[in-house]
């Protein structure tokens, strides 16, 4: 008589388990890729990305072909020979009191010299460094090498071998303007350029 309240309690606790594993209640499904919005702004950023580049690409071109430009009509302006291009490496640039920065209009110079050295494998030259009298000799010394330095690294980061390239200070030792004012001063503040080797027979760039 006892097993049948056995066999009841068993039959109520199979149905409620049963009831417990059935089916699970529904969930939003988790979107298993980009939707469209996500993939149109993707596209869009790399279409503004590869247009960024292409306009700047167009940038340098023409940055490089005025350069070159330039070049070619200083050099026509002056005819087609060594004589000319000789002159053209020799134009010195000038330098801030104190300073030993390329300023704007002598990098532009210092271009003239990227594309001579580049049209003659052969090249070697000398930039000296110079300064005013004002300052110690010890002083402008040092002021005249980061002066004939720094025209150097220009060159060089231009795509000229640095072997091509010597460099020294005279300090205040040369000057070319004998005045005690700024004028002279600004006139002695300066990078020369002179050619050691391959300069008999030049070609234009």
């Amino acid at each position: 008589m006892k097993r049948l309240p056995l066999l009841l309690l068993s039959g109520l606790v199979a149905v409620a388990f049963a009831a417990c594993g059935g089916k699970q209640p529904e969930t939003t499904p988790t979107p298993t890729g980009p939707n469209a919005d996500s993939l149109r702004a993707a596209q869009q950023a790399r279409d503004d990305s590869m247009k960024a580049a292409q306009e700047e690409a167009d940038r340098r071109a023409q940055a490089e072909a005025k350069r070159r430009q330039e070049i070619a009509d200083s050099l026509a302006a002056m005819g087609r020979g060594t004589e000319a291009v000789k002159t053209l490496l020799a134009t010195m640039i000038h330098f801030d009191y104190d300073k030993a920065i390329i300023r704007g209009g002598d990098a532009a110079v210092l271009d003239q010299k990227v594309a001579i050295l580049q049209a003659n494998s052969g090249l070697r030259i000398r930039i000296s460094g110079h300064c005013d009298e004002r300052g110690s000799d010890e002083y402008n010394l040092a002021l005249g090498n980061r002066r004939a330095t720094a025209a150097k690294q220009y060159v060089v980061s231009h795509g000229i071998d640095p072997s091509r390239i010597e460099t020294v200070s005279y300090g205040e030792e040369r000057p070319i303007a004998s005045g005690h004012d700024e004028e002279a001063w600004a006139q002695n503040r300066r990078d020369e350029f002179e050619i050691l080797s391959g300069g008999e027979n030049l070609k234009q760039p």
